[in-house]
């Protein structure tokens, strides 16, 4: 489809020429059969680059594409009414192009709405020092942590106050849902403890747009089809509880680094695994960590979040992120594959699939 939308925009802009053409006599165009003035022929002109832009700033992911389109499909529909005679059909193409210019605004209006937040977060970030994490950092860290944190190349390196991850991956609801490929991005800051979480997906071929919001124990859920209309929202102590799961999840997976933080409490230590409580704004949470004996991270178990029930009602559950396919990214060795998993009395449930494409440490501006 987004191929198909591409061509449109393609061929409608290309199609603008011919009224410029004829305005200037430069080809014979025998299906404009009305006159068109030199001035006319500017706007056609005007209105076939305008088009042309759009298509390229669409073909290449630019969410702005729409501002382009906008004013190309207005100058457009005053030049057919013009020449309607000759021009009338292009009103369809139009009309379609419309529709896709409000959806692309409101996917603009609705991550810069995500875009302004980690602005924020991002200016009390950088007023945090840089310092370096060593040895005597871990001193207070189990065994097994120590060796993580070794085997991820986070020793020796700056410390971490915020983090920027990019996944491509899949999602679904249950069992009888069909997969969404979706695209996300993320950044978390340590202080205050923040995680906002942007993801675009598809469903049925309807672009899907997704923001979670947790900031220092508060935490929100919007999801938005065509990122215009609300399909599912969700906020209140489970979201909150559940998100500082996934705050303390998205430390250990992603930023090994920040594990020497004092809101984390280690516990008992059996063979390849380590219990820990995460706590901050009043909500404490645990996990377990497991662990290969090389070091690497491989699972993380948390039986404090909630899973949303069809009715939108809150259950909890036990909750783990298997993880494999470590590579080196950014310098550091990380799990480059994840799923997310409800263990249901009837069976585990894997509604989400993560693939690492990108991570950023100390992020200075967006």
């Amino acid at each position: 489809m987004r191929y198909a939308f591409a061509f449109l925009l393609l061929a409608h802009g290309l199609i603008h020429l011919m009224g410029f053409a004829k305005a200037f006599k430069y080809a014979e165009i025998s299906q404009l059969t009305q006159p068109i003035s030199r001035t006319a022929g500017v706007f056609w002109l005007l209105a076939a680059v305008l088009f042309l832009v759009a298509t390229a700033m669409f073909f290449l992911q630019k969410d702005n594409w729409w501002m382009f389109a906008l004013p190309a499909v207005l100058l457009s529909q005053g030049l057919i009414f013009i020449s309607w005679q000759d021009a009338k059909f292009g009103t369809i193409a139009n009309v379609l192009i419309l529709i896709a210019t409000i959806v692309g605004y409101g996917t603009w209006s609705y991550y810069k709405q995500y875009k302004n937040e980690v602005d924020n977060g991002l200016v009390v970030a950088a007023s945090i020092p840089e310092s370096i994490l060593t040895e005597a950092d871990m001193q207070h860290l189990p065994e097994l942590v120590r060796k993580y944190l070794r085997y991820s190349g986070a020793v020796g390196k700056p410390k971490v106050n915020n983090f920027k991850v990019e996944f491509v991956g899949q999602i679904r609801k249950n069992e009888q849902s069909e997969w969404m490929p979706f695209t996300s991005e993320q950044h978390n800051f340590m202080e205050p403890a923040t995680r906002l979480f942007f993801m675009k997906a598809s469903m049925k071929h309807l672009p899907v747009a997704g923001f979670h919001r947790f900031n220092n124990g508060n935490a929100d859920m919007d999801i938005r089809l065509l990122s215009l209309f609300k399909v599912q929202y969700q906020s209140g102590k489970e979201m909150a509880i559940s998100e500082t799961v996934t705050f303390f999840n998205d430390m250990c997976c992603m930023a090994p680094a920040t594990l020497i933080d004092k809101r984390v409490q280690w516990q008992e230590a059996e063979g390849n695994k380590v219990k820990a409580s995460f706590t901050n704004n009043d909500i404490t949470i645990s996990a377990q960590l497991f662990f290969n004996d090389q070091g690497a991270l491989v699972n993380f178990v948390s039986e404090d979040r909630y899973a949303v029930s069809d009715d939108n009602s809150f259950k909890q559950l036990p909750w783990s992120t298997p993880l494999k396919d470590n590579k080196v990214i950014n310098g550091h060795n990380l799990a480059g594959y994840a799923e997310t998993i409800y263990a249901y009395p009837e069976g585990d449930l894997c509604y989400g699939t993560f693939r690492l494409s990108n991570i950023e440490y100390n992020c200075k501006r967006f």
